[in-house]
């Protein structure tokens, strides 16, 4: 899978994934304490919608409609879902977007810089060199941040534990590799060696099943923390579509992330449907003792 992210800012996978990491700093800001927010792939920080149609040289279908577009309006939203929304709508306008439509959407550095608090911290982690510059850029005024040209990877374990002995690390790569599945979890665990109470998200897409029950079950039998799985699939199996679906691991979840993520999670999977079978579950694949 080739995932060259300003081609699908602000997509189904992008929704789920930001809705769920706004939902895990609120959480870990319940507590005084401050934390490190470590980005593994943090990419460039914030795209322009308006390049989403433009391909390598053909123009494309943006996917931002099917994704943040049909909540962009959408009445009634859970909790968490509102307050997404509601992040984003903040810095369209800060990026200097008037009408009505979105234009402007953040990466999860934006999303998460932009909450920080003055006792917690960001570590942003991209590997790719014009990326990296463009995060820079992106993210040059936000207290606190420091943006690194490194392997995400090394840096779960360069970075834990951190002073202030709670973290929050999400890992999200593009899956370019055979071999990403097996780079998550060994650093997960070398991640939780260092700091076992660390919260750590994973963000996965679902392209063959099969791979991610045996990720699944690999984690299932590495003696983990509690851990639940947040997923959503926009169309069912037989359905023509590479990417069909997407989910976040969350290991060491908050208290009461469960309760709020769930109703949140279920109603994406009615609200970014692109096909018959559409559902989104939110499932424990190690339960809290």
């Amino acid at each position: 899978m080739n995932y060259r992210h300003h081609f699908h800012a602000g997509n189904f996978a992008d929704v789920l994934k930001h809705a769920v990491t706004l939902r895990l700093v609120a959480a870990m800001q319940r507590k005084p304490k401050g934390f490190l927010y470590l980005d593994t792939h943090a990419g460039r920080g914030g795209y322009d919608l308006t390049g989403a149609a433009r391909g390598d040289s053909l123009e494309r279908q943006p996917e931002w409609p099917d994704g943040i577009g049909r909540l962009w309006t959408a009445p009634d939203l859970p909790v968490a879902l509102a307050e997404y929304v509601e992040a984003v709508r903040a810095y369209d306008r800060r990026q200097g977007n008037l009408t009505a439509a979105p234009r402007f959407y953040p990466g999860s550095p934006a999303l998460v810089g932009a909450v920080l608090r003055e006792q917690d911290r960001m570590v942003l982690c991209e590997r790719q060199p014009d990326e990296c510059a463009a995060l820079r850029m992106a993210m040059a005024r936000t207290p606190r941040c420091t943006v690194s040209e490194s392997n995400g990877y090394t840096a779960v374990r360069a970075q834990l534990p951190p002073p202030e002995r709670r973290a929050l690390v999400l890992i999200d790569p593009p899956f370019e590799g055979e071999s990403e599945f097996a780079d998550i979890a060994d650093a997960l665990r070398k991640g939780l060696r260092r700091l076992p109470d660390a919260v750590m998200a994973i963000w996965y897409p679902l392209t063959r099943r099969a791979r991610v029950d045996a990720f699944f079950e690999a984690l299932a039998g590495a003696s983990l923390p509690a851990t639940l799985a947040a997923e959503i699939e926009v169309a069912d199996d037989d359905a023509p579509i590479k990417m069909r679906g997407c989910g976040v691991v969350v290991v060491n979840p908050p208290w009461q992330v469960a309760a709020e993520l769930e109703p949140a999670v279920q109603a994406l999977g009615q609200l970014l449907a692109q096909r018959a079978g559409a559902v989104g579950r939110l499932t424990w694949l190690v339960p809290e003792r």
